[in-house]
This record gives C-alpha cells, structure tokens and sequence, in this order.
C-alpha cells in the first residue's frame, strides 16, 4: 500500500532530545521513534508531512523570571522570535538529509499522481510543516521566508493564543473566538503563494474564519470526529461537512486521547489511561466518510507527538500501518475509498493548493 501522512513531530522531538543530550545521534534517517526514512520506504510511504513543532513556553530567554509572572511586550516577542529561530533550524536538519532517497517536496510534480503512485520507486517525500502559526510574531514576511525554505503547510496556532488567533479549548468563550486581522492576511497570504492553511488546534470561531476566507482548501492535518470522541481538538459533524464541502482534507489522528473518551498523555497532559484499537481509527474514517465524505478524509497519524503508548494497540510507527489498512477493510471501507484515505485526497489537496 502506498500512502501518504499529513503529520508526524519526529523532527520536533529528535531536536529537542538533542537539546538535552548533545550526544544523541538519532536523525531523521534513523532513530528509536516511530518514523525515519528507511522505515517509511519500507513501509511503503511516498510522502511523509514533517512538523516543525514549537512550544512556545519552552522558549524562555529570562531564566531569572518567575513563571508566574506576567510576560511584557517585549518578552513575548522575543520569546516568538526564538521560537522561529527554532523553527529555521529544524528546517536546516530537514534539508540536511536529502539525498538518493529522500527529497524536500516543494511542487506538486515532486508527489506522483494517484495514477503514478505504484510504480513509484524514487525518493520518500518529505513536506515540511510548522505547527505553530505564532513564530511569525506578526510579520508576514517571516511566511514568505518559510515558503523559500520549503514549508507548504502551516498550522495556525498550537495550544496558545498567538498574533494569527485562538486555540481549541474547553473554555466555550475562547472557542468562539475567531481570527485575528493579521490571522486573515495570513490565510489570504498563505492562498497567494500556494501554501495550505492548517485548521488543527485552532478554536471552533477560527475555524469558520478559514472557511470563510480562504479561497482554497483547508486541511485539519490530525483532527477526528468530535462525535465519536468529544475532545475540542476535533471536529464537530457541521465542520466535518464544511470542511467537505471546501474541498478539504481531515487527517485521523492516531493518538488515543483523541480516538476514545478516556486515554493517554500529550506533552505533560495527563488524561485517563485507556489504549484505543485500531478499529477506533476505522470507526473514525467511516463516520467523517458519513459527515464529510470520501474525500474529505485522509491520514494525519501525529506519530511522535505524544507518549508511545498512547498509540492504539498494536501499532509501534510507521512499520505496522498494514494493521490500519486491515481495520479499515473490515469496517467496510472500500477499496475505493482506502485508497482516497491513504493517498488520494491529500494528493488532490497538493495539486489544488501549492503552485
């Protein structure tokens, strides 16, 4: 099966487990984490999402200041502008790994069409990402840098208010609020040069925002069904259909939390321990296939974004995604529609989207 994931935080961890140990090794290319490049030929990957993932919390240049207090103007600011240098450098280690298997996608001509994907026997596709919109501290021009290096999706806000807009949350009056002016000369921005607009982590009032604005398709990279699992980092039944009917894209995400009510840790948040199956994966799928339809629905795994077990049971990485294609096959989905969820919707996205 060959196949193509909308969102991974390999890059992002292996940067910051050698932030810790100056000695560690690991790389895209190869390491103990649940996707690298050998790993993704052999598991039949054509193209692989990479985020640059930034927290910005852990970007603090006043190790003096209590982290109860308030930060200024100015100290926000310089802790984004860290946060983008961060990001720049996780790029850099991107595009050091190019080589005979491995390319930076930058067109669409660098993915194969559906048509061409089986007979595809080149490089593993590596499109980078950032998650986390607020690195631009409000400078469009910082956009237009990351595209020059290669960035082809971004995601608006990661967990934290930021000059673009609002975050999911559980707090109603947050949710509805929308995007900022500068967040919408983002996403007019971001249609201009061809880059897709991300509408993971992003609150319900800005997600309507992007729908609204946005001349092209969206994507939710790693988002399931609120339905099913009634998490705000998911989508509800009227976003899933918006985001159909805008041509869009949502991509299962295989963290438990976000599968069942009850389950896991992502970055020091610590829910309910219980580990989803891979049938809660196809459970998903099929009811975005029924809110959103085929295709509107596609892969955005999040592997290494959260702690290893809160993966569903079975699956290590990018290695056991056959253990996914048999969940779906015995819900029911066709060959059809498998076929569109691992590959085909994202690759139409791809060919609608970037220039």
């Amino acid at each position: 099966m060959r196949w193509i994931d909308m969102h991974c935080d390999t890059l992002s961890e292996i940067a910051k487990r050698r932030k810790q140990d100056k000695n560690i090794r690991e790389s895209l290319r190869r390491n103990y984490l649940s996707v690298d490049i050998e790993r993704l030929k052999e598991a039949g990957a054509v193209a692989q999402f990479i985020a640059c993932y930034v927290n910005v919390a852990e970007y603090d240049v006043y190790d003096d200041r209590s982290k109860d207090s308030t930060l200024s103007d100015r100290e926000s600011a310089e802790r984004w502008d860290t946060a983008y240098g961060a990001v720049l450098e996780m790029i850099r280690q991107a595009h050091d790994e190019t080589g005979e298997d491995f390319l930076i996608a930058k067109t669409s001509g660098d993915i194969p069409s559906d048509d061409e994907k089986d007979s595809f026997e080149r490089k593993v596709a590596g499109v980078l990402t950032v998650e986390e919109g607020g690195v631009l501290n409000g400078q469009l021009s910082r956009l237009d840098a990351l595209y020059e290096r290669g960035v082809r999706l971004m995601t608006l806000t990661w967990n934290y208010a930021n000059c673009i807009g609002y975050p999911n949350s559980r707090d109603g009056a947050v949710m509805e609020r929308g995007l900022t002016d500068f967040g919408i000369r983002t996403v007019e921005r971001m249609n201009g040069l061809g880059m897709i607009i991300d509408v993971s982590h992003l609150s319900d009032g800005g997600f309507w925002d992007c729908i609204r604005h946005s001349r092209l398709p969206v994507a939710a990279s790693h988002s399931n069904a609120r339905s099913l699992c009634p998490h705000p980092r998911n989508l509800s039944d009227e976003m899933l259909h918006a985001l159909g009917a805008n041509g869009g894209v949502a991509g299962l995400n295989f963290y438990s939390a976000f599968l069942t009510d009850d389950a896991g840790t992502v970055r020091g948040e610590t829910l309910s321990g219980v580990r989803a199956g891979v049938e809660r994966i196809a459970a998903h799928a099929v009811w975005m296939i029924g809110k959103a339809g085929e295709d509107a629905v596609a892969l955005g795994t999040d592997f290494d974004g959260f702690d290893p077990g809160s993966l569903p049971e079975g699956v290590r990485g990018v290695e056991d995604m056959e253990l996914v294609w048999e969940a779906f096959q015995r819900k029911g989905i066709t060959p059809r529609q498998l076929d569109k969820i691992v590959y085909g919707n994202v690759r139409r996205v791809i060919e609608d989207v970037w220039r």
